[in-house]
């Protein structure tokens, strides 16, 4: 192809794509999965994360919450059509007017996009106070507190998911007003930290 290049005239330049970041279309839609697509790449997403990346669950994390429990997913967008699914977070009702939310997982090249954990977290806590939450609790990896206290959230306890020690963590829902819609789309400019 290359000689054939030449031939006609073409300049051909080699460039060396080491060092640029992976794309990451500008614009990421936060909404429930509908699609059986979007749920099969959550479920696999977090298997990729809790299991292959981080160890926590043998070959599934999967357990009896998924039954019952909604799925948020962030999914980007390209020419205004869905693409891929880059994050996830699961939400259920664990008591009357108590709610979970567990298993955020984000894909390796878009942990750095700012928004994407933050607009997770927000879809999934606003979700449940729009469904009449007076509680919403999380079990929270401990490099990940800091992250959740600015998000308006306070540790209240300690436990262990399968030896891997978390904090019991608890949202401010004043901070998260309920969604007008269930199945809009939240949509995020995204940009990658410098």
């Amino acid at each position: 192809m290359r000689r054939v290049l030449i031939a006609l005239g073409v300049r051909v330049v080699t460039v060396d794509l080491g060092n640029v970041a992976p794309f990451v279309p500008p614009h990421v839609g936060i909404r429930p999965a509908v699609a059986p697509w979007e749920r099969a790449a959550a479920f696999a997403l977090r298997r990729s994360v809790f299991c292959d990346e981080q160890g926590i669950f043998a070959e599934d994390d999967r357990d009896a919450a998924d039954a019952h429990a909604q799925t948020i997913v962030a999914v980007t967008y390209l020419m205004g059509m869905a693409d891929r699914v880059v994050g996830t977070v699961r939400l259920h009702e664990t008591a009357p007017r108590r709610w979970t939310g567990s298993r955020l997982a984000i894909v390796p090249d878009c942990r750095a996009t700012y928004g994407l954990g933050a607009g997770l977290v927000h879809r999934a806590v606003a979700t449940a106070n729009a469904a009449g939450c007076d509680e919403f609790l999380a079990t929270v990896q401990l490099p990940n507190v800091a992250f959740f206290r600015r998000l308006h959230w306070d540790k209240i306890g300690a436990c262990a998911i399968n030896g891997h020690p978390h904090a019991l963590m608890r949202a401010d829902l004043a901070a998260y007003p309920p969604l007008a819609s269930a199945t809009a789309a939240t949509l995020l400019a995204v940009r990658r930290a410098s």
